[in-house]
């Protein structure tokens, strides 16, 4: 079981993935993964290139079509076989590279393929730079430079844009891959603070990430994977940041973390 979520033992999780597998040329990327998410938590998903960490995260985000397995989310089974069925779930993901188009303002990027139209159909740039500036209130106050090209924009303020495009449309599970890489200590504070305020308002976060301390800032619980496999889930007030190392290195689950399939069995 990877059900440890900080809600109360009745809660629904937000997302429910149960013994997902996907194969490649008859090498098993997933293999029998099971994780949950509840609202207002961020679950870390951790482990080395190739561990089947961005493989199951493409599966939820309708990149990849499973072979095996099955999709809860709000408790009801769900059917993801591309981007637009979990979009139509409340699934949003924010990739490293960000996805914006450098050239146009926050709202333009708020809104890409989704514009408003006036009665006379050319875009309602007014209303849109109003729901921009709503939304982005919300997220990031101190967010002021709607006019601007987004290329303009700092690091952290353009993860406040991908993140308010995402939330914009009602997402209530968002899949975060990097997204404080190659940001500097004032901008990865600043994205901590985003995190911060999605789940405040209830939103469920899957966190990709390959720095530990931001994992440990950040998540309220880890779950480690190594060849394709989970090695163990657990919150990270119970384990160390060694032991989340030896889960990611060796396969071995601290007393902290309750064991996976891929966890490797003490010898008798």
């Amino acid at each position: 079981m990877t059900n440890q979520g900080p809600a109360t033992p009745t809660a629904t999780p937000l997302v429910d993935m149960r013994d997902i597998s996907i194969a490649f040329g008859g090498i098993r990327a997933v293999d029998g993964a099971s994780i949950d998410l509840y609202p207002g938590e961020v679950v870390a998903l951790l482990g080395h290139n190739g561990a089947g960490k961005s493989t199951l995260i493409k599966i939820l985000s309708g990149a990849y079509k499973r072979d095996t397995g099955t999709i809860f989310v709000n408790g009801q089974e769900a059917s993801i076989s591309s981007p637009r069925d979990a979009k139509g779930y409340g699934i949003e993901t924010i990739y490293q590279t960000l996805a914006l188009a450098d050239n146009v303002d926050a709202a333009a990027n708020l809104f890409l393929g989704r514009e408003l139209k006036t009665a006379w159909g050319t875009l309602d740039d007014v209303a849109m730079e109003a729901e921009a500036r709503k939304v982005m209130g919300r997220l990031n106050p101190r967010f002021q430079r709607f006019k601007d090209p987004v290329s303009r924009l700092s690091g952290g303020q353009r993860q406040s844009v991908a993140i308010a495009r995402a939330i914009l449309f009602n997402a209530r599970i968002l899949i975060m891959d990097e997204p404080t890489a190659a940001l500097g200590p004032q901008e990865t504070a600043q994205v901590g603070e985003l995190v911060k305020q999605l789940k405040a308002d209830g939103i469920g976060i899957f966190l990709i990430s390959h720095d530990i301390h931001d994992v440990f800032d950040l998540a309220d619980r880890v779950c480690v994977m190594k060849n394709g496999q989970v090695v163990g889930t657990a919150r990270t007030t119970d384990v160390t940041q060694d032991e989340v190392l030896g889960m990611i290195i060796l396969g071995k689950c601290p007393p902290g973390a309750v064991p996976g399939p891929g966890a490797v069995r003490a010898a008798a």
